[in-house]
């Protein structure tokens, strides 16, 4: 990949002083250090906080950016953007929180980048929350892995298999911590559902289904003009040029979700938006975190109406149907679980859902709070509930359905090799071609 040499490089602590010190100017009092900046009173002192940079801060971004502000463990350093606008503003809203927070009249510590590899090469900065459209996923994380930075990314960990596969290689010979923004595993309702199931309450699965949407569609739209202060060439990146369209890259003023993610090589459309997320919870409950499927069948109309992948122990996972109200639905021989967003758990036998699993049974992962999760495990250096591993074979299962949808026609694949058994040409769509200068490496 390309890479810069012209960053900033900023010793941490000596950062921390020299912003303290400009808050205090700014404030019009002398420079005194309180208890609390040495760590006394249950607070954290600046030189044991996490400093934080974003890379990408659309919709998704800035929620993440207000919960990283609250936390005093925590100091966000930069802001990272395609678009002036944008990384400019939410640079403003840190700076003014910081500034109201510590009663200071104004507070200078929140640098902006228009360029990911010039924040990857602060030596000030610990870890990087990647929130950028898909297609750009994978060259973030490597580079702010080999640059030494612990990770937040946002699913599905990136667009393609080869993808997610170079960024485990990555994250793995970097030693970093990365947490995959798959936060069901972090609520109560959908891990207690993936007890129930593991520890044999509905008896043997032999089928789940997923409700999620389908697969991405080819962009069409019109040629419009760019908008002032977006690099509309660095957006595309890695993707073949096209002319500018808002529908893919809507102005700062757009209160909407952004639909790139509805259409290649930008996503995967629902089966990897939401499908990161239900697919995800699916393969929990199944304990296949660490594999996949061994087929996947193209609806035909006759044997499968649906698209359904197969494990290598004969159970089924259907995309769409089960229970209404369900994103994810186990069915066993002496019964079913269903789950949901919004604390929804159903089962069959009713009384399943009130049962508590006992300490000698299989207790799955419990996180509270995601981001908090990755936090902690930033500092004590053990593993998150969503690591990269796990977020790869998610994607996997994902892209392999896509990739069936694509061909129209049923695969076989190989968990342990990842690749489709002798078929070359659905092996081909495992990765795609990047745009110069862009390249993994």
């Amino acid at each position: 990949m390309v890479s810069k040499k012209n960053a900033t490089r900023i010793d941490r602590r000596g950062f921390l002083k020299r912003t303290a010190l400009a808050a205090g100017a700014a404030a019009g009092f002398p420079y005194i250090v309180p208890g609390s900046a040495l760590g006394r009173d249950g607070t954290i002192a600046p030189s044991n906080r996490i400093t934080l940079g974003f890379i990408g801060i659309g919709k998704m971004a800035k929620g993440h950016l207000g919960s990283f502000l609250n936390d005093r463990g925590v100091q966000v350093l930069a802001i990272c953007d395609v678009e002036r606008v944008r990384r400019e503003a939410q640079a403003k809203r840190a700076e003014e929180f910081y500034a109201h927070r510590e009663g200071a009249s104004s507070y200078r510590g929140c640098e902006t980048y228009h360029d990911f590899r010039d924040l990857c090469a602060r030596k000030d900065i610990d870890a990087v929350l990647v929130a950028t459209p898909n297609h750009w996923h994978a060259l973030a994380v490597i580079e702010a892995a080999r640059n030494g930075k612990d990770l937040y990314c946002e699913k599905p960990l990136a667009r393609a298999i080869g993808e997610t596969q170079a960024m485990v290689k990555a994250v793995r010979r970097y030693g970093r911590i990365l947490q995959v923004g798959s936060q069901q595993r972090s609520d109560t309702a959908f891990r207690t559902a993936c007890e129930l199931v593991r520890n044999g309450r509905i008896g043997k699965v032999h089928t789940v289904y997923v409700n999620v949407g389908g697969p991405p569609e080819e962009d069409y739209f019109p040629a419009e003009p760019v908008p002032d202060g977006l690099d509309w060439d660095f957006w595309l990146g890695p993707c073949p040029w096209r002319p500018y369209s808002s529908v893919l890259a809507p102005p700062e003023s757009y209160d909407g979700w952004a639909r790139w993610r509805y259409y290649r090589p930008y996503a995967g459309s629902g089966m990897t938006d939401f499908g990161a997320h239900h697919y995800d919870i699916a393969q929990w409950g199944l304990g296949t975190d660490d594999t996949g499927p061994v087929e996947v069948h193209y609806p035909d109309g006759k044997e499968y109406t649906r698209l359904t992948y197969v494990y290598a122990n004969g159970i089924k996972m259907i995309h769409g149907g089960g229970v209404d109200g369900s994103a994810v639905q186990w069915i066993g021989e002496d019964g079913w679980v269903a789950v949901n967003r919004g604390q929804f758990l159903e089962t069959e036998p009713a009384h399943l859902k009130h049962e508590v699993i006992g300490p000698n049974e299989i207790r799955l992962y419990n996180s509270p709070n995601h981001k908090n999760n990755w936090l902690e495990c930033v500092r004590n250096r053990q593993e998150p509930i969503c690591p990269v591993e796990i977020g790869h074979h998610t994607a996997t299962v994902c892209h392999i359905g896509n990739i069936a949808y694509r061909l129209k026609r049923s695969l076989r694949w190989d968990p342990d090799q990842e690749v489709f058994v002798n078929d070359a040409e659905a092996n081909r769509l495992l990765s795609f071609p990047m745009r110069e200068p862009w390249q993994i490496t």
